[in-house]
């Protein structure tokens, strides 16, 4: 009955997309799921962080069979490009104000 609606209201494609964010494990395995997480998916373009750089490296050689897992599990054009990146770099940016300069280089000697 469920599928009867989503397919009524013309809701596969959101719901193939929610399958990705949703069951993210299943759809490119434990090891994977294990070391990355999906961000952002908008007109076909999955954006994945990594846990690490080499991670970030590691799935960047698989994006090819990522990218067929992910359509043989929630179907084809759902995803058509990977971007993938690696964890965000600290911010030495603190407080509401902040002055243009060389940044805290003097500060180790």
């Amino acid at each position: 009955m469920l599928n009867r609606l989503v397919k009524a209201r013309g809701w596969q494609q959101p719901a193939a997309e929610a399958t990705v964010f949703g069951a993210w494990e299943r759809v490119v395995g434990p090891e994977v799921a294990q070391n990355s997480r999906p961000v952002k998916l908008e007109d076909g373009e999955l954006t994945v962080e990594a846990r690490s750089t080499a991670w970030a490296t590691q799935l960047r050689l698989l994006a090819g069979s990522l990218l067929k897992q992910i359509a043989s599990e929630v179907g084809h054009n759902v995803v058509r490009k990977l971007h993938i990146h690696g964890p965000a770099a600290p911010s030495w940016q603190k407080g509401p104000r902040r002055v243009r300069g060389r940044g805290p280089r003097d500060t180790y000697g």
